[in-house]
């Protein structure tokens, strides 16, 4: 069966088309979801089977942990512990928006979900649909991208259902990704280096350096 094509307003999610998304979410199923950046796996990270899932879709390393979308740093501050004062001076400047910031994960944070690297990525993304999903479930959700491992990145409903076909149930239509680059990643868990990027993305590298020379 091909997956079904959800569309909702970006400027304005309607809530109960949102409300739909979120009760599939926490049903364990695996959604498509749009982001700020490229189209993503939208899957509740507590439930293992649906965790499970994710990387099955995409045929990903279980080495390779998954990346949650937040709704706010309360919400950082349940799935982290302790969070250093970087994370909440990054977290006040480039939040909400494309900057992951991999942090300590706290123990009620399945390990498959760290890959028992004992670390989480999270980000409060810019974009409408991912945030109100994320405060209608309840929950974080995952934010790997919605493609096949070593494939290209989707910016549309229609090439995540062009690349994974049958794989997933529900693609939430968002209209075109707003910027076709992934986020960056900024690593806080080396207390001796502090802060290192992983990955320069939508954020130049030497923006985050400039910052925290400031600081």
């Amino acid at each position: 069966m091909r997956a079904e094509i959800l569309k909702i307003n970006s400027e304005k999610p309607e809530a109960s088309l949102i409300q739909y998304a979120a009760d599939q979410i926490r049903a364990g199923y695996v959604l498509g979801m749009p982001t700020d950046t490229f189209y993503g796996l939208a899957a509740d990270p507590f439930n293992l089977r649906a965790v499970d899932r994710v990387y099955e879709i995409k045929s990903r390393s279980r080495h390779k942990p998954l990346s949650l979308l937040i709704e706010s740093v309360d919400q950082a501050e349940e799935l982290a512990r302790p969070l250093p004062k970087e994370f909440y001076e990054l977290a006040r400047k480039f939040w909400p928006g494309p900057l992951t910031i991999i942090v300590r994960a706290a123990s009620r944070l399945p390990l498959k979900v760290t890959a028992n690297t004992g670390n989480v990525a999270l980000r409060i993304p810019s974009s409408k649909i991912p945030l109100a999903v994320v405060k209608a479930a309840g929950i974080p959700i995952t934010a790997t991208s919605a493609n096949l491992s070593g494939a290209s990145e989707c910016t549309t409903a229609e090439a995540v259902r062009d690349q994974l076909q049958d794989r997933i149930p529900i693609i939430v239509d968002g209209g075109t990704s707003p910027r076709d680059i992934a986020s960056t990643i900024i690593d806080l868990t080396d207390e001796e280096a502090r802060w290192q990027v992983m990955r320069e993305g939508a954020i130049p590298a030497h923006e985050i350096s400039e910052f925290f020379a400031q600081g």
